[in-house]
């Protein structure tokens, strides 16, 4: 695909400029603009001025401007946004169901626009940075681009395609105006009941350090060495997170949040290589992981964060907090501020409500004034924050590119999707060469799942959670395959019924949509609807394609026999017709498992490299044709 050259679109600056020096502070209304409010900014603020330097910039804030650049807090916080003024704070974010009403793409940049007007009114006029948990595309947004989850990209084995996406997905992010995506998940999974399993590229640190960074380059578009000086102001990068460090893959049962119980030793070559390519990469920003260490929770935990990821490994960018993760530390949330600050925290996600905001900055500052955070450790953070507001432009460029904004969901944008689609799938079995699907005879299509969105998105999709249902526009696997052969041609059931008079039955199963701990399972089986619909379909004969929409390996058992042929899409996103794409043989598949794949649960967890290694289907598994 030819891309826009960025550097021929208009400045943010270009479309509000002007407007928003004008602005009196006045409630633009909420079906516009998501209920924010817009605030007399000086004009040559509004219109972009040189980034300053960090070091006078330091040297002239207060230490409640700096503690404020060291906060981030919830849309959902806020009412109408004033409180980014008065709180001065460094940063919001739109946590996975905090979303603007109408959920649509001029709602979100007018949102946008509105809170940084805010933080352009300070004194100092610091401009905020919007983060945004746009892990396969803008998944927040309807109408975005809705990429593979992470477990079906590690299976292109490609940094080019997981780049490409993760351009894609930054050109929408920054046409809503946003500046910051909480992702890549650079997590290697170890057992896959862990509900984030999806998140990770795969079990093997590989992976993650090659597509992790892979993940970093598309999102920032960095020019230059890392440091950046001359780079042309590209209104399209973002700032990337890798997270979450460190470990949060190897919890012991695969429990989200939990314990990973292993050495130092181990810790630093199953976990550490994905941090060590994302910092040669640029990245931006890492996220702490909510899990512990060996019992030691990792928001506490100085010797990995201040030792090895900003001295050993280099990093100069700035470490955040997870979702009020340091609430969960210890009864004694002084305590917990103090801990997690000195462990190397620079910015602290507190994100609702708006008391606990203003109680963390109050805590913060008494730990100052008392000497329990020396005013170096509060420097370093804010210098740290500063560097890579004036690194991605915000100075120059505050407000929301409108020209991006009308790429999201394009066409064009979709083609990458679809191309990464198909290249995510795996053929785990084929037998008597029932796939690609011939061009003549009658196919039945079955389940639910194949004609339902919001399966096919998984978790992290206009919602947290994700649900079922026509959540966003795109197209499912129901709608790409009756493309691809024709309506009369091809049938659809959502229980099998009429599927003897096919010639070949395709049934797509799998999971329902979840996200984090609520995807936590111990037994990874398929549910009794979708066992019923294998069972119907096995009666009438027909050759059955099995084909599985989930975010991780799942026990077959005697189906995996039953069915001629079995295909592993994972979580494909809004693009279903990349796998009609494979299934037709419009696309050769060259997808390999990015994880081992079970027998039994009794297997589990089981990784490439375990002395005792008997899985159903090998890492790196996947046929062709």
């Amino acid at each position: 695909m030819t891309k826009p050259d960025s550097r021929s679109l208009p400045s943010r600056r270009t479309f509000l400029g002007v407007a928003a020096a004008t602005l009196a502070p006045a409630c633009v209304h909420p079906g516009s603009s998501g209920g924010a409010v817009r605030a007399k900014v000086p004009a040559d603020r509004a219109a972009g001025t040189p980034a300053p330097d960090v070091e006078t910039l330091l040297g002239q804030m207060t230490l409640d401007e700096k503690i404020g650049q060291m906060t981030q807090i919830d849309k959902n916080a806020l009412h109408g946004g004033r409180e980014v003024h008065d709180l001065m704070v460094g940063s919001v974010l739109s946590g996975a169901d905090s979303l603007p009403h109408p959920n649509a793409a001029d709602t979100w940049a007018e949102m946008y626009d509105g809170y940084q007007s805010q933080a352009l009114s300070t004194r100092l006029g610091i401009p905020m940075i919007y983060g945004v948990d746009a892990v396969h595309g803008h998944g927040g947004l309807k109408g975005s681009t809705i990429f593979p989850h992470h477990i079906g990209l590690g299976c292109t084995r490609s940094p080019e395609t997981v780049q490409a996406a993760a351009r894609v997905t930054a050109r929408e992010v920054a046409g809503t105006g946003i500046d910051w995506t909480f992702a890549p998940c650079i997590a290697v999974v170890r057992d896959e009941r862990w509900g984030r399993t999806y998140e990770g590229y795969g079990e093997t640190p590989e992976l993650a350090a090659s597509l992790g960074a892979a993940a970093v380059r598309g999102f920032q578009n960095d020019v230059g060495d890392g440091v950046h000086p001359g780079a042309t102001v590209d209104t399209s990068r973002i700032m990337a997170c890798a997270k979450h460090f460190l470990g949060d893959g190897g919890t012991f049962g695969g429990k989200d949040q939990g314990d990973t119980r292993v050495s130092e030793e181990e810790l630093r070559r199953l976990h550490l290589p994905g941090y060590i390519a994302a910092v040669k990469a640029g990245t931006a920003t890492v996220m702490v992981s909510y899990s512990h260490w060996n019992g030691e929770p990792m928001h506490g935990n100085r010797h990995l964060i201040t030792e090895v990821l900003k001295g050993e490994l280099g990093f100069t960018g700035f470490v955040v907090s997870d979702w009020a993760a340091i609430d969960k530390m210890s009864p004694d949330y002084t305590q917990d501020i103090e801990r997690s600050i000195n462990a190397g925290i620079d910015m602290m996600m507190v994100p609702t409500p708006v008391d606990r905001c203003k109680e963390f900055q109050v805590k913060l500052k008494a730990l100052v004034e008392s000497g329990r955070v020396t005013p170096a450790r509060i420097d370093d953070a804010v210098r740290r924050i500063l560097t890579q507001k004036k690194r991605f432009g915000l100075w120059e460029r505050p407000f929301t590119d409108r020209a991006l904004t009308a790429e999201i969901g394009s066409p064009a944008h979709r083609a990458v999707a679809r191309d990464a689609v198909a290249k995510s799938l795996v053929v785990l079995k084929n037998d008597g060469g029932v796939l690609p699907l011939t061009r003549s005879g009658r196919i039945h299509l079955a389940g639910f799942r194949a004609d339902d969105m919001g399966v096919q998105c998984g978790g992290w999709s206009t919602a947290w959670r994700g649900h079922r249902g026509a959540i966003t526009p795109g197209t499912t696997i129901r709608q790409g395959l009756t493309e691809a052969v024709g309506a009369g041609r091809l049938d659809f059931s959502k229980d099998g019924a009429g599927a003897e008079r096919a010639d070949v039955v395709v049934a797509v199963v799998g999971e329902d949509p979840y996200a984090e701990g609520g995807g936590d399972r111990a037994d990874l089986a398929l549910n009794k609807e979708d066992r019923a619909l294998i069972e119907t379909v096995k009666r009438t004969g027909k050759p059955m394609v099995v084909v599985l929409i989930s975010g991780r390996p799942l026990i077959l058992g005697d189906i995996v026999d039953s069915a001629k042929a079995v295909v592993a899409a994972w979580l494909p996103g809004t693009e279903g017709a990349g796998v009609a794409d494979v299934l037709t043989g419009a696309v050769k598949p060259t997808g390999k498992l990015s994880c081992t794949w079970p027998r039994a649960m009794a297997d589990v967890p089981i990784n490439v490299g375990d002395a005792k290694y008997d899985p159903l289907f090998p890492y790196d598994h996947g046929l062709s044709w």
